[in-house]
């Protein structure tokens, strides 16, 4: 049973922080093997590749079988029922739609001193995709992680997602074929992002990696980081459902396992003004516990980490803990959520009404499903086409310009004791 909280309630503030600082993170330090398999790729390339995909996938690979043919692609394709490939085709449409709008524009002004100011924007070359595999298949979260990066003129597109016993999920690479990627490997792991940093022979390496992944995965990421980019290290699911008495309970309660079905750590918290709709709401989730296909995964996360919070006012209180949790999705299941989103700061995610569940968002909303995790949205946002370029700005002085900006630069370098800058700039205003 998820925890109750009410803010009527003497302990309340001191009942609410432990929950915001339960530590959700799994366990195991597993720093120490992701580095040690890193160390190994950077030391045997292909041989510490494939040996460890041998050990964890039981799945003996060559340079030859590593990567997936296009002949191979084309086969799983046709093993998809059509209305999945259907499905893909919509999601991939209204993502390309919402990230085309978010694609950076260049610019460039010659300010009131005379000197050219601007900025351009270009894309990274290559980057890498980390899917999950096995029994895990998310065409989604290729989908999510490619296309923005299509958008933003990626020149190549890498993704691994790993075999275990040599099988690979047929939407997984419907959904790749969909978006863009150019080239597929069957390898995952640690070893598969010490591959993309670091290169292999099979593989050549890329300048930044996103996607998920297990404990070793992103600890490996972590590790990577400052000789690739990443996009995050991403912790368990969560959802924040702010409602009111006038939901219908059923709805709610989907909308909360929605999350919690990810994952044992996943958390799942319902803030309402109203005892009544919470104590249905609670009825309905153990009503749906009793035949959702992942339940013991959900009751397991709704006992550990779930919380329903009941509030004196909705308006007048909720936004204050929406802003301390900072929930990676937060759905406003009110009458006004746009007047209730104007309050709130922090969430990577926002749906808005009755009618918008969170799982819209997972696949064929628009926007990205790449999203800030434990708090991190108080100065993170989610995966998108920025994340895939980068800027660089630019100065243009000419002698009248460096003439009047100079004097106070000289100055600036003197104060410093950078005697070398000093110098630069004063033998221009010198010779101009």
């Amino acid at each position: 049973m998820a925890r109750r909280l009410d803010t009527r309630e003497a302990g309340f503030d001191a009942d609410f922080r432990a929950l915001i600082a339960q530590d959700r993170d799994e366990a195991a330090n597993v720093d120490t093997a992701a580095s040690g398999i890193l160390a190994e790729v950077i030391e045997r390339g292909d041989a510490a590749l494939f040996h460890y995909t041998e050990h964890f996938d039981r799945l003996r690979l060559t340079p030859e079988t590593a990567a997936v043919s296009a002949a191979e692609v084309d086969a799983a394709i046709q093993q998809c029922d059509a209305a999945d490939l259907d499905a893909i085709a919509v999601a991939a449409a209204r993502l390309r739609a919402f990230h085309r709008a978010q694609v950076p524009a260049d610019t460039d002004w010659t300010d009131d001193e005379g000197v050219r100011l601007g900025q351009r924007w270009t894309a990274i070359e290559g980057v890498g995709l980390y899917v999950p595999g096995g029994t895990a298949a998310y065409p989604s979260t290729v989908l999510m992680n490619a296309i923005p990066a299509r958008v933003a003129g990626v020149a190549r597109l890498v993704m691994t997602v790993p075999a275990p016993d040599g099988h690979l999920s047929p939407l997984v690479l419907a959904a790749a074929r969909e978006a863009g990627v150019d080239e597929i490997y069957r390898v995952g792991g640690a070893q598969a992002i010490g591959a993309l940093a670091y290169g292999t022979k099979t593989i050549r390496p890329v300048d930044k990696i996103v996607g998920p992944g297990n404990a070793y995965v992103a600890a490996a990421k972590k590790l990577v980081f400052g000789t690739v980019g990443i996009d995050m290290i991403a912790g368990p699911s969560e959802i924040l459902v702010v409602a009111d008495g006038d939901n219908d309970p059923a709805w709610v309660a989907a909308d909360l396992m929605s999350q919690a079905e990810h994952d044992e750590n996943a958390r799942a918290v319902l803030i309402t003004d109203d005892t009544a709709f919470a104590d249905r709401v609670a009825a309905a989730v153990d009503t749906l516990l009793t035949w959702l296909s992942r339940a013991a995964i959900a009751r397991a996360s709704w006992d550990a980490n779930g919380a329903i919070i009941t509030v004196r006012d909705l308006a007048g209180e909720a936004p204050a803990l929406v802003d301390r949790v900072a929930p990676e999705h937060l759905e406003l299941c009110v009458a006004d959520p746009d007047a209730l989103l104007k309050r709130i700061r922090n969430a990577g995610a926002a749906f808005l009404g009755r009618h918008t569940p969170e799982a819209v968002g997972d696949y064929v909303g628009g926007p990205n499903h790449v999203l800030p995790t434990a708090g991190s949205a108080r100065f993170s946002s989610g995966l998108s086409v920025l994340d895939f370029c980068k800027r660089t700005t630019y100065v243009g002085c000419r002698a009248e310009g460096i003439g009047r900006i100079g004097p106070a630069a000289e100055r600036l370098a003197r104060a410093e004791g950078l005697e070398a800058h000093a110098v630069s700039v004063q033998r221009r205003l010198e010779g101009g």
